[in-house]
Formats: structure tokens, C-alpha cells, sequence
């Protein structure tokens, strides 16, 4: 790796830099499925097009190298913020044209592609302008701040479209049509707002990031490298079983996450809670998605203390079995938000428990060897194909069993996380036996450095 360079205190640019990353994210793969919701649009399309929008975030690794080849890191990110932030803009604009979905949709999609531009050139600044002792002491910072911005996009968003659709325009907060298009165009529009305003901050204080030892300098080279990256993958010892467990472990939780905010929103009729927009931007995208931090950050400190080995199982069940609060919520259908808040809170509570044990089973188990971020990528990209294939399947399948068997199918899904869990091989220490770890292959291998914390679900 180069020489690291010297550049402004990071606390002014990775905050924000991985801020504005999520913020980008967030409102691409999950809030979109709100405003399609609100729309009008049928549950099976609204999550089927926000759930395809993963699909560049899951292929990045497949580009990465080029967008290394060119340029600066730094320019990478610039262009990347400006082109989302006029993204989100001509969303906006487009939703007062007649056949409006036909111009946002191509747009969406154009923007996902530059959002994973945009991830790749933003990790790229961390890991060549910080050494390794500074890209632990933020690690933390970066997590959080990427954190920050579902709960902005989620929580506070979400709520903001609600309030100006029932109290500016004065529409009916729980009737679903085009007369949302108002609030949703104010909300793109300050989305664009904060993300140019990001991209003229990180002009004047982000690092252009240094160019890594490794990087190709031709076309030829960038495909030389994927492929050996694919081949030295492929030979992993067990590499089948760790593929099925970064495919399998959040499958429940991939036909959760679009379904969920959707059940909220639904009203009685259809079985759901009838919940208002500023309601589910309050419970689901706030009180929830600090549920997921505090969980994370616990779920964290008990692997440390264990070993990831130990607690592996244990951290499956905390991800799995506290989806039962919302097959408990469809039966019983609660009109109380404090108790609606109480069974999200402890799925979301669980979920983040448990999901640090994916993370660190890729980091230590799955990534290291040669190209350890690029294996460690392609873990994480698993994880997106599992997100956006259960996401595109999830509202058909709600449509036709209604929400009280589709939750029961969710309780099924567990199964196949439980079996890759079980049978999930340990070959590289895991932090509790780290003489008898010392003698195994790749043991003392490079580990990632750093990469894109994944949003909560």
C-alpha cells in the first residue's frame, strides 16, 4: 500500500463521507419502496423495484478496479456526490410528467450504479490516506456515522413526507396515490440539497487518496487481477459451505425488510397497523434503527469477549427467532404505538445482536488470503444477491398469502440460515485460540482493512 497521506484531521471528512454514502443508499433501496407505497402502487412491483437497485451495490466488486485505474479517489467521490445529488433533483422534476415512473425508474437504476462508484472511491480515501493504527481508531466513526444515515433517510424522511403530505398539502395521510408525489418531490429535493452541499464540503477537506501498490494500470491488468481474485476464491478450503452461509444467514431477514414498513403502513382491511407516515418514520426508522446500533454495538462486545466460534449458533437465533414479534403483531394487530414500537424495537434490538456475527465471520473467516478486501467484497456481495432476490420475490408472495402467512413463511426462511450456520467451517483463529490458529493456512494473511458498513435491515 502507498505511503499514507498527510492531509486534514479525518473526524472533518469520514463522518461525513460515510454519511452521505448511506443517506444515498438508504433512499435507493429502501425508502423508494415507501414512496412506490405510497403511490399506489401494489406491494409485489413497490418491492420488486427497490429490491433491483441492490443489484449494482452486489456487483461492485466487479468494477472496483477501474474505477481505481483513473484519476483520483477523491474525483471519484466529487463526481459521484454531484451526479446523485442531480439525480435525486431530476427525480423530483420528473414526477410532474405524465408517465412519470418511466423516467424515474431508469434514472433510480442510473443512480445505484453511481452510488457503488461511489462507495468504491469513498473506502479507497480510508484505506490509502490512513494507516492501519488510524483506520482502527475510526473504524467506530465510520460505522456510526454510516448509521446515521438510514436513520435520516428511514426515520427522519420518512416522517417529513408524511407531515408535509397530511398538514402543507392537506391530503389524507392514509390514502395511497399520486396525490403523494408533493411531499416526496420536497423530500428528493433537500435529498439533493445535502448531498452537493456534502460534495462541496468534501472538496475542501478530504484527502485524494493514495494510489495502492497493487492497482492496475490497464484494462487488461483490472481483468488479470478479477479473474485471479475469482480463481483464489473458488479454491478456499470449504468455500461452498462459507458461500451458503453469506447467502443463507439473512435469507428471513431479506423477505422481512421491504414487508415490514409495508405491513406498518397497511391498513386494517388488508391486515396491517394503518400506521401514518410520520408514525413508521418515528417507530420503524428511528426507535428501530437505534435498536439495531445498540444491538450492534453489544452484539460486538459479547464476540469479543467469546470468540466468534463459541457464540456463532447463538447469534443466529438473536437475528432469527425475534421475527416472531411480527407474525405476533399481524395475529393480534395492535392499535397501540407504544406496543407497535415495543415488537419492533426487540426484533431490530436481536437482529443487530446477531448480525455482527456475519460481519466478522467474512472479515475472519471467508476474507483472508490474497485479495482479502476483494473476497471480503465478494462475501458482503452475497449478502446483497440474498437481499435483492428475497426483496423482488417478497411482495408477490405477501399479495398472495396476506400478512399473517407470509410472516409464517418468514419463520420458515429461518431454517436454511440455522443449517449454513451450523455447518459454517472455522479455518483461521478467531481471536480465542490463537496458538492453535497460528499453524493454519492463511492464518497470519492480510484481513480487510476497511469497507462499507452494510445498512440495517
Amino acid at each position: 500500500m502507498a505511503t499514507p497521506e498527510r492531509t486534514r484531521h479525518p473526524l472533518l471528512w469520514v463522518p461525513s463521507g460515510y454519511f452521505t454514502m448511506a443517506l444515498g443508499y438508504t433512499m435507493l433501496t429502501s425508502v423508494t419502496a415507501i414512496m412506490f407505497k405510497n403511490l399506489g402502487m401494489d406491494n409485489g412491483r413497490a418491492a420488486a423495484y427497490s429490491s433491483m437497485l441492490i443489484l449494482a451495490y452486489t456487483i461492485k466488486p466487479l468494477f472496483a478496479p477501474v474505477v481505481e485505474m483513473y484519476r483520483t479517489k477523491k474525483f471519484f467521490v466529487l463526481w459521484a456526490q454531484v451526479a446523485i445529488g442531480l439525480g435525486f433533483a431530476g427525480a423530483a422534476l420528473a414526477m410532474g410528467l405524465p408517465g412519470y415512473m418511466t423516467v424515474m425508474l431508469p434514472l433510480f437504476w442510473l443512480m445505484s450504479f453511481i452510488g457503488a462508484t461511489q462507495d468504491i472511491a469513498s473506502d479507497g480515501v480510508y484505506v490509502t490516506s490512513l494507516d492501519s493504527r488510524a483506520q482502527s481508531l475510526y473504524c467506530g466513526v465510520q460505522s456510526l456515522s454510516w448509521n446515521i444515515g438510514p436513520i435520516v433517510a428511514s426515520g427522519l424522511l420518512v416522517y417529513l413526507s408524511g407531515m408535509l403530505h397530511t398538514e402543507v398539502f392537506g391530503h389524507d395521510p392514509r390514502a395511497f396515490g399520486p396525490e403523494w408525489m408533493d411531499a416526496w418531490r420536497v423530500v428528493f429535493f433537500i435529498v439533493a440539497g445535502i448531498t452537493v452541499v456534502m460534495a462541496l464540503w468534501h472538496a475542501r477537506v478530504m484527502p485524494d487518496g493514495a494510489r495502492a501498490a497493487n492497482t492496475p494500470d490497464s484494462l487488461r491488468g483490472a481483468r488479470d487481477i478479477l479473474w485471479d481474485s475469482f480463481v483464489t476464491f473458488f479454491q478456499k478450503r470449504d468455500v461452498w459451505k462459507m458461500i451458503a452461509f453469506a447467502l443463507l444467514f439473512r435469507t428471513s431477514i431479506g423477505l422481512l425488510e421491504k414487508i415490514g414498513p409495508f405491513f406498518m403502513v397497511d391498513g386494517a382491511a388488508r391486515g396491517g397497523l394503518g400506521m401514518s407516515n410520520e408514525e413508521l418514520g418515528i417507530v420503524y426508522g428511528t426507535w428501530g434503527l437505534a435498536a439495531v446500533l445498540l444491538g450492534s454495538l453489544l452484539g460486538g462486545l459479547y464476540v469479543a469477549r467469546r470468540g466468534l466460534k463459541r457464540v456463532l449458533f447463538v447469534l443466529c437465533c438473536a437475528v432469527n427467532i425475534p421475527n416472531l414479534t411480527f407474525l405476533a403483531m399481524a395475529i393480534a394487530l395492535p392499535s397501540d404505538t407504544f406496543v407497535i414500537a415495543a415488537g419492533v424495537v426487540v426484533e431490530k434490538f436481536f437482529y443487530g445482536f446477531g448480525a455482527v456475527g456475519f460481519m466478522i465471520y467474512l472479515m475472519q473467516q471467508l476474507a483472508p488470503g490474497k485479495y482479502a478486501t476483494t473476497h471480503y467484497a465478494f462475501g458482503t456481495g452475497l449478502m446483497g444477491l440474498c437481499n435483492m432476490l428475497t426483496g423482488v420475490v417478497s411482495g408477490h408472495l405477501q399479495e398472495m398469502m396476506g400478512y399473517v402467512s407470509y410472516f409464517g413463511l418468514v419463520m420458515v426462511a429461518t431454517i436454511p440460515s440455522f443449517l449454513a450456520t451450523w455447518f459454517a467451517p472455522f479455518h483461521h483463529d478467531d481471536g480465542t485460540d490463537a496458538d492453535s490458529a497460528a499453524d493454519k493456512p492463511g492464518a497470519t494473511e492480510e484481513v480487510p482493512a476497511a469497507s462499507s458498513p452494510q445498512p440495517a435491515a
